[in-house]
Parts: structure tokens; sequence; C-alpha cells
């Protein structure tokens, strides 16, 4: 049984934002597009994902303005946030905060930094050494301790992610 997309009568802006990104997948690809997944082939390979749901997730997102396509070499578009998919990045880092609160006994698998003055970014988004609030745009990621290195034959997104890595900054 297909469950319906819509959560009818509901006037609730989190009901409205699980229309739009609460789908299983959804928020795992906006996360890889953070990461700077830009390719659909990246994409499937990292999430495991079957193809026909990520096109479905990825038309969606895009029919949402969560993401746009934009041009890839050759004929082959990519994908990439918009702004109003940046501004989902708050909740990926409170969701991750309390995931690694409660679901990573060995600690975080990927912390964040201050691109700026390489201070800590906590919970909430602000650096821990200069106190300033920090954007998507001067966050980096790098592994935790929670970190496993990966399985040789690792994707290309899992191998870019055993080091330190700017958000946004496509994956080459």
């Amino acid at each position: 049984m297909v469950l319906p997309r819509d959560y009818q009568g509901q006037r609730c802006s989190i009901a409205r934002t699980l229309e739009v990104v609460g789908e299983r997948w959804s928020l795992l690809v906006v996360r890889d597009a953070f990461f700077g997944v830009r390719r659909f082939s990246d994409f499937a390979r990292h999430l495991g994902i079957p193809r026909a749901v990520l096109t479905e997730r990825l038309d969606r997102l895009v029919e949402e303005g969560v993401l746009e396509r934009v041009p890839g070499p050759g004929r082959r578009s990519e994908y990439a946030l918009t702004p109003k998919g940046v501004e989902l990045w708050p909740v990926l880092r409170a969701m991750a905060a309390w995931g690694d609160a409660h679901y990573s006994p060995a600690g975080p698998r990927r912390v964040s930094t201050h691109a700026g003055c390489g201070g800590a970014v906590d919970s909430g988004g602000a650096c821990a050494r200069c106190r300033h609030p920090v954007p998507v745009t001067e966050t980096v990621t790098t592994p935790g301790p929670g970190w496993e290195p990966p399985p040789p034959g690792a994707d290309a997104v899992t191998r870019a992610l055993t080091g330190p890595r700017a958000l946004l900054a496509p994956l080459p």
C-alpha cells in the first residue's frame, strides 16, 4: 500500500515541510547535496537507493525548489541546492546533533568546524572559538570519533568524506 504524500487537513508547517522532504530518502539526498554530491550516479551509489526512487525524489525536490538542475559536463545535468534548499542546513545540523547524542555511542561520525578560525561548530551553529554564527558556506566537515574507515572499493562520495570537506563544494 502506498501512503499518500500529503497530510490532508493539516495546516501545520511541520506537516507541510514533511510533504516536501519527509519521504524516505529525501533528506539523505539533501544531506548528500550539502556534501557536494551533484551527479545522479553519485547519489545512487552513495545512498544505495533504487534508481527509480532516486529519480522520483530528485524530481520532487526540483519541483519544490529545494534542488535545481544545473549544466554538468557534456549533455548531462547535475543537481545543486537552491537558496531554499540551503535553508534546510540548520534542520539537518540539528538532526545530526540529536542522532549523535542518542545513537552514536562512539561519538559523532562527522564533526563541523568553522573555516574562518578552525573552531568547532556547536549544535546551534555557533563557533566555539570565535562565537560567531557559522553559515553553511563557512562550514567544514571532517571525520569525528565515531567515523570508521570505508571498506575497499567504496564509492567516490564515501572516499571524499574521509577527510575535511567544505560543505556545498562540488565533488570532483
